[in-house]
């Protein structure tokens, strides 16, 4: 019997060795998100106040203010936007040091209060404007995200597998002698596979939104076209990487390639705001940044069609195009 086990490891190991891709995602994975991590979160200490500046940029030179320790200075040159974030306590003070000085505190922001205290110190005349806002709570901000993670596994995988199990086991050739064609057969993968996510994901708003009660300023139906957009687009990637692979092993190699940045770096556990420009450059070509930004603006922000509608242009286009390089380059059969 020990024989006949040893021989039977000694075979799959063999297996897995002549696997390149998947033995090079195994090894290479790894190794990636630890360099990832590290400059995504390396660097000095985080801050602790943040402060809304309203200017193009800011210059430490020209206010006292502006040299305070352990705080972070951003230009907000739009008023509007900077005091939605000090309504809802991402910002703990915003600040228009250009003569006369003026400030918007939340008065019911503690960070605001001593973030008060220092500018006082170094502008006592600075005009005084209030304004109220209970804090988003982070299950409230997080929410979208495990929404959006759970679209993304079950779009990806969800289809992934399905096609190249189809292809291993001969149905694809089968299916390549009837008048189907590869457009019709991944267009009928998409139909179904989002129709299941649409019922998942409704189930999942109502239940967990019965549960915890989150924030929803927006319009439900905003949100419903958002979600079938973005199950689209993520479908339609799914499948254009299933298009050729035979492999189960590198298929969901390639799909944790892609998964795990996507998870990391869309904002499904934390903010990139205060990640450097070009790794939220990087977050922004992803399918899933645009569906939980466009999904945080109406949920938290009351956003309506025209504030999101670069994000739907943006996952129609995603989806066309993953659509076709599926299409053009799908294979019917393993040989």
């Amino acid at each position: 019997m020990i024989r006949r086990l040893l021989s039977v490891w000694h075979a799959r190991n063999l297996e897995f060795l002549r696997d390149r891709g998947t033995l090079l995602f195994t090894l290479f994975l790894p190794i990636a998100l630890v360099v990832g991590m590290g400059f995504v979160f390396g660097g000095p200490p985080r801050p602790l106040f943040k402060v809304g500046v309203l200017a193009e940029r800011i210059d430490k030179g020209s206010h006292p203010f502006l040299r305070e320790q352990y705080m972070e200075f951003v230009a907000t040159p739009d008023e509007t936007a900077a005091l939605r974030k000090l309504t809802h306590q991402t910002l703990d003070l915003v600040v228009d040091l250009r003569s006369p000085a003026r400030y918007w505190v939340n008065t019911d922001s503690p960070k605001g209060y001593i973030v008060e205290k220092l500018l006082l110190a170094a502008a006592p005349d600075a005009q005084r404007q209030p304004v109220t806002g209970v804090a988003v709570r982070f299950v409230d901000w997080l929410f979208p995200g495990i929404l959006g993670m759970n679209l993304m596994f079950s779009c990806l995988f969800g289809v992934g597998y399905v096609v190249v199990r189809y292809r291993k086991s001969g149905f694809l050739k089968r299916l390549h002698a009837t008048p189907l064609s590869a457009f019709e057969f991944l267009g009928a993968q998409v139909l179904s596979r989002l129709a299941i996510i649409l019922t998942v994901t409704t189930i999942l708003y109502v239940g967990i939104g019965t549960i915890i009660g989150f924030h929803s300023a927006g319009n439900v139906a905003l949100l419903a076209l958002l979600l079938v957009m973005g199950a689209l687009s993520l479908i339609a990637l799914g499948l254009t990487v299933a298009a050729r692979f035979s492999s189960e092993e590198l298929v969901g190699g390639v799909l944790n390639v892609l998964t795990w940045p996507m998870m990391l770096l869309s904002g499904v556990w934390f903010s990139l705001e205060d990640s450097p420009r070009w790794v939220q450059w990087v977050a922004h070509v992803f399918p899933l940044t645009q569906v939980l930004d466009a999904a945080r603006a109406v949920m938290l922000d009351g956003a309506g069609l025209a504030q999101i509608a670069p994000q739907l242009l943006y996952l129609a286009a995603t989806t066309l195009a993953f659509l076709a390089f599926g299409a053009w380059s799908f294979r019917w059969r393993i040989d």
